[in-house]
């Protein structure tokens, strides 16, 4: 099943948000804004919330550093317990390497597929890059309405705002 989309190319920052802004107000169905590089003000003109993935990442940092720990205490107390320098079997500060990097690999590892998942980036998942996008060009998608003329009020609205192209692409939904 395809959706029509809008695309409004823009070459500057600061009109991209501010047609970003304008798109909001208006009521149309804001689908993504793509830059080249990452646009200070841009997360709260799209109305974005702040990401989830610091929790994600937190969550996999305790269970790597909650499966370190254990893993050591049982097998330094339980399964095999050696006498070693008279230290006891239970001594932590030997563990806290072993549980720190630990933590930070399940921390990064988790984040990196949950964003990978979140974002939809499988194997095999092919793409279509708006031209220029990544190099001098700013985009707006949008999803225009059903209202009979919801395409002609979204297309002159970007042209209002400084769009120096805008397309109308079929895409997946």
């Amino acid at each position: 099943m395809s959706a029509p989309v809008l695309i409004g190319y823009f070459d500057s920052e600061e009109r991209v948000l501010e047609a970003t802004r304008a798109v909001r107000e208006a009521g149309h169905d804001l689908r993504d804004v793509y830059t080249p590089y990452a646009v200070h003000g841009l997360d709260a003109a799209m109305g974005l919330k702040p990401s989830r993935l610091t929790w994600v990442c937190f969550a996999a940092g305790a269970l790597g550093c909650t499966l370190a720990m254990s893993l050591q205490l049982y097998t330094s107390v339980v399964s095999w317990p050696l006498n070693v320098g008279g230290k006891p079997f239970n001594s932590f500060p030997a563990f806290i390497p072993v549980t720190f990097e630990l933590t930070v690999l399940f921390a990064a590892l988790g984040t990196v597929a949950a964003f990978l998942v979140r974002a939809k980036l499988f194997p095999g998942n092919k793409r279509q890059a708006l031209p220029r996008v990544t190099d001098d060009r700013f985009a707006i998608v949008i999803a225009p309405g059903q209202k009979p003329n919801a395409l002609e009020a979204a297309e002159a609205l970007l042209r209002d705002h400084g769009a120096v192209a805008t397309d109308l692409r079929e895409v997946a939904s």
